[in-house]
């Protein structure tokens, strides 16, 4: 593709979008002390373009922003996701059982505190840390790792020759 910045935006918007759509659809259980955010398994991408990070980001914003939750929420959940993409790009280069890693700490380590502080639930953060961690380890270290394992043949056909993966 003779424009990369095209590519990159594409990309950005077309993974900020299915975060949208797959937190949406699984809303029952992508909010609240307890969760299993399915697109969270999209943490993943950054090991194959950098265009995940600020499509993770925007799309966590949305999701945020739609599912109801409060601005400390907003801002602050989609921080540890933030975060989370960028650490996991920097990892790109590693063992892809590190890259997992970033989204699931960040989260485990961020989410419980605005729960706490922001919605007010009246659990030990240690505990919060403890649920919402098993809930990353699910989205990001199983699903995240399934869908790692999907796209790893097709990263050339899918993600064009400007990925983070062929540097």
């Amino acid at each position: 593709m003779k424009n990369k910045g095209t590519l990159f935006l594409v990309q950005a918007a077309a993974i900020a979008a299915v975060y949208v759509v797959l937190t949406t659809v699984f809303a029952a259980f992508s909010f609240g002390e307890v969760q299993v955010r399915i697109s969270e398994a999209l943490t993943i991408l950054p090991v194959f373009t950098p265009a995940a990070i600020p499509g993770l980001f925007v799309g966590c914003i949305i999701s945020n922003f739609l599912g109801g939750a409060i601005l400390m929420d907003v801002i602050f959940g989609s921080i540890a996701t933030l975060i989370g993409a960028v650490f996991t790009y920097k990892l790109r280069n590693s063992s892809k059982w590190l890259a997992p890693v970033p989204p699931i700490v960040a989260n485990a380590l961020i989410v419980p505190f605005t729960l706490y502080y922001g919605y007010g639930v009246n659990l030990p953060i240690p505990f919060m840390m403890l649920t919402v961690g098993i809930g990353e380890v699910i989205s990001c270290g199983v699903l995240g790792m399934i869908l790692y394992g999907a796209l790893s043949k097709y990263r050339h056909t899918i993600f064009g020759a400007t990925t983070a993966v062929e540097k």
